[in-house]
């Protein structure tokens, strides 16, 4: 005769509990287990969380200084070009005053040799 068969109901009943029992021990360790290994994973998820603000911190920092750099940049461009443009335009004024007096002397000159 099996095992089984020899015991008593109330062995039986005792034995599906233990085993009821284990099956239920067996779970709450895998719960046990999911449950840490989701704070683990929490915590990963955490720390790069915090590296990627840190990340993002020295981008803006960066791009912070580019841009600084570049308006100093661009205004001493602007004040150089000011400058040149200056420049350019007084030159440009004596030579409108150079050639409208040559043409002045050349109208005096072709009137004269006319009148003569």
């Amino acid at each position: 005769m099996r095992y089984s068969q020899r015991l008593s109901p109330i062995g039986m009943s005792t034995r599906r509990k233990l085993v009821k029992e284990g099956k239920v021990e067996e779970h709450s360790r895998a719960w046990v287990d999911l449950k840490d290994s989701i704070i683990h994973v929490e915590g990963r998820i955490n720390a790069l969380d915090a590296k990627i603000d840190r990340r993002i911190d020295a981008l803006d920092a960066k791009v912070d200084r580019f841009r600084d750099e570049l308006s100093g940049d661009i205004k001493a461009l602007d004040q150089r070009l000011s400058g040149d443009i200056k420049t350019l335009d007084q030159k440009l004024s004596k030579y409108a005053l150079w050639l409208i007096g040559i043409q002045a002397t050349i109208f005096a000159a072709v009137i004269a040799t006319i009148l003569k």
